[in-house]
């Protein structure tokens, strides 16, 4: 059976370890910091075999050096030169078979321009998003268009509702306060809140989510609903999905 456990780093980063629990050998996805991912190695008598990287940005990126130094794990990621250390670059349709799971790679570009994801299917299916989708929000824009982003996370939304979500920070207190105020009208929103604030408190992460969760919890994702246009039109222009997106995550930004 795969297990799925988060390697918490820095402020906010998890650290996703994967591990079939017929064998020592464990993947992790974007290894910001190699500190704690070699503490939990070492501690758990387990090898690192493969590492999943979803972009270039440092606190996704930066434990690498070393973990490729002391382990020679198999590394897998995107098409970008600027990644030192990647055996396999990968985009759009290719597949990879990491810890007995084939994943595919969905190329979804916003955050970062070369931004991808892993989704593997299965009981559940699974996917590892890094900053495109996160709980009730989705990456800032640093690099890509609202219309990239736009049509990455809706790649992401039409995966099966019970897909489970493993998104790279702990951001869902924070994201669900401002989806308050862009679906004020959601009562799933105030459900999911008390959910998550009773996770936190017993210190508990409040990922994975789901697929179908996001749907009706993140406005991002809800950009033709009526009563998100609503709320975000004094904020900008709501012609269309595409707008009424990149008006949401201005307003996000100044939040």
């Amino acid at each position: 059976m795969l297990s799925v456990t988060p390697i918490p780093a820095f402020s906010d980063n998890y650290i996703w370890m994967l591990r079939q629990d017929t064998s020592p050998e464990v993947c992790v996805v974007d290894p910001g910091d190699a500190a704690p991912v070699i503490e939990t190695l070492e501690r758990e008598g387990l090898t690192l075999g493969s590492i999943l990287v979803t972009h270039h940005h440092p606190d996704h990126v930066g434990g690498l050096p070393e973990l490729i130094q002391r382990y020679s794990p198999r590394v897998i990621g995107p098409h970008n030169p600027a990644i030192e250390g990647i055996d396999e670059r990968v985009g759009a349709g290719d597949e990879v078979r990491v810890i007995g799971r084939l994943f595919e790679i969905i190329e979804v570009p916003g955050h970062t321009l070369d931004h991808i994801a892993f989704f593997t299917a299965g009981i559940p299916p699974l996917l590892f998003c890094g900053d495109t989708l996160f709980s009730a929000g989705c990456g800032r824009l640093f690099e890509g268009t609202p219309e990239q982003m736009h049509a990455s996370l809706a790649r992401l939304t039409a995966l099966p509702e019970d897909t489970l979500v493993f998104a790279a920070h702990e951001y869902t207190l924070a994201n669900l306060a401002f989806a308050k105020a862009a679906d004020p009208d959601n009562p799933d929103i105030d459900a999911a809140e008390q959910e998550c604030r009773r996770a936190r408190e017993l210190e508990r992460p409040t990922l994975p989510s789901t697929i179908g969760r996001e749907r009706r919890i993140n406005p991002f994702l809800r950009c033709e609903d009526a009563g998100v246009r609503r709320a975000a039109a004094p904020q900008g222009d709501t012609t269309d999905a595409v707008t009424t997106f990149a008006t949401l995550r201005g307003w996000k930004d100044d939040f």
